[in-house]
């Protein structure tokens, strides 16, 4: 890529992709991906992906490179300012099946989380994407730490008409799960009520097992400890079989005794799971508020 080229390719803002909190100013060739969370070319030979990992995963990256200066195995970190702050990167050649590639892979500080870059170049495209070329789009990530509420909700394969006034959107999956919260990352959620939505590729075998499953999905609701199961039975959501099942338990670092409801909506292959949970002395305000969500989602038709 030439000196002209490259200065083109960052004079522009930088590009978040739907749902994401990470962006950068892509080199020439890329635009959004449909498959994932990113950057590819034409040909999907050249990707890069965006995501946030947990906010201490920045600070562990920086120590071991504090620690390591010349890296192990012969992958030496590197260190870029961008927009972000700083940013810490490795550079290493890879196999992608028989094909030789080039990787690449930054981490960003964010306020509640930390930004991740991931790169991979084929050997046939190296000479215009060069390391060179790819440091410069590192240079230009930036974080945002609110994405438009309607950029998310028009992520999801469902419609939610109805937020009943929580105070953060954010999805956890991009197209696949979303969480309604009171509170954040960084203090946790579970100090506050909150919801998580989603589809799972899993439903009753028959209208027998119903319980059975409900009861089961139920012990996988992460962070929860000591959970006991009060109540599970089948009701009707939005006039399709479904079945609520409410849980006591204690949940997150500070051990907050919670009380959670999941109700779960069954179709022929995927159920829509529906997750409410509440610090317990504030169940009873939290409860209308997740049946109100539960009752304003829809299919997309």
């Amino acid at each position: 890529m030439s000196a002209g080229v490259a200065a083109s390719a960052f004079a522009a803002d930088p590009v978040f992709p739907a749902g994401a909190r990470v962006g950068m100013t892509p080199l020439v060739g890329l635009n959004k991906a449909k498959a994932f969370t990113g950057f590819e070319t034409e040909d999907h030979s050249v990707k890069v992906l965006v995501a946030d990992l947990p906010a201490e995963a920045y600070g562990e990256v920086a120590n071991a490179f504090k620690a390591n200066p010349t890296g192990t195995g012969g992958i030496k970190p590197e260190s870029i300012e961008t927009a972000a702050g700083l940013g810490y990167y490795t550079v290493e050649n890879a196999k992608d099946g028989a094909t030789n590639v080039r990787r690449y892979s930054m981490i960003l500080p964010g306020p509640t989380f930390s930004g991740y870059v991931a790169v991979q170049v084929p050997e046939n495209a190296a000479k215009i994407y060069t390391d060179d070329a790819v440091r410069q789009m590192f240079a230009s990530a930036a974080i945002r730490i609110e994405v438009p509420v309607d950029e998310q909700l028009g992520l999801m394969p469902f419609k939610i008409s109805e937020l009943s006034s929580f105070k953060n959107v954010r999805t956890l999956a991009p197209g696949a799960a979303l969480i309604l919260s009171d509170s954040d990352e960084k203090k946790g959620f579970e100090i506050a009520p909150f919801m998580i939505i989603g589809l799972i590729g899993q439903t009753a075998a028959s209208p027998d097992d119903r319980g059975r499953f409900a009861q089961q999905i139920a012990t996988t609701i992460p962070g929860v400890r000591d959970g006991r199961i009060t109540m599970s039975e089948p009701v009707r959501i939005d006039g399709q079989p479904g079945y609520e099942t409410r849980i006591d338990a204690i949940s997150g670092k500070d051990n907050t005794p919670v009380t959670i409801v999941q109700w779960l909506r069954f179709g022929s292959q995927t159920s829509m799971r529906i997750i409410g949970s509440s610090p317990r002395e504030e169940w009873t305000k939290a409860f209308p508020r997740f049946r109100a969500v539960r009752d304003g989602i829809q299919p997309r038709t």
